[in-house]
């Protein structure tokens, strides 16, 4: 993004927002909007609107963050390896962007075994009619 672009999206973004998206910082776990969301419909990315997970793959993985088994397509997600906090993980960004997610473990419930734990400040959420 060039900085004119940076400067409007820090402007539209709340402060944590844009610190989990841009500096791939962490909500504190049961903080997040989405957290106990039922309905159904799309989680898209705060930055930049693109698709990233429906409803119906969220879980409730008691981990304090919402959690999903796959994402809406094969390359909505970016996987990033992170080697920040003095571990190895595996980080989600958008894969439209490039914005920071969350990060994605092999202890998930589906049928690729893999959770998908965001921050809820990285989503917005269109609900079905």
């Amino acid at each position: 993004m060039s900085e004119v672009d940076l400067d409007a999206l820090r402007e539209r973004l709340t402060a944590l927002q844009w610190r989990v998206t841009q500096e791939a910082a962490t909500e504190p776990p049961g903080t997040g909007p989405y957290l106990n969301e039922k309905r159904l419909g799309t989680y898209r990315c705060v930055v930049c609107g693109a698709e990233l997970f429906a409803a119906d793959t969220k879980y409730d993985s008691g981990s304090g963050w919402p959690s999903f088994t796959d994402p809406a397509g094969d390359s909505t997600v970016a996987e990033n390896q992170d080697r920040s906090l003095g571990m190895v993980r595996t980080e989600a960004t958008c894969a439209s962007c490039g914005a920071h997610l969350g990060h994605i473990f092999p202890d998930g419930p589906g049928p690729g075994g893999m959770r998908y734990c965001i921050n809820g400040a990285a989503l917005e959420f269109d609900a079905d009619e």
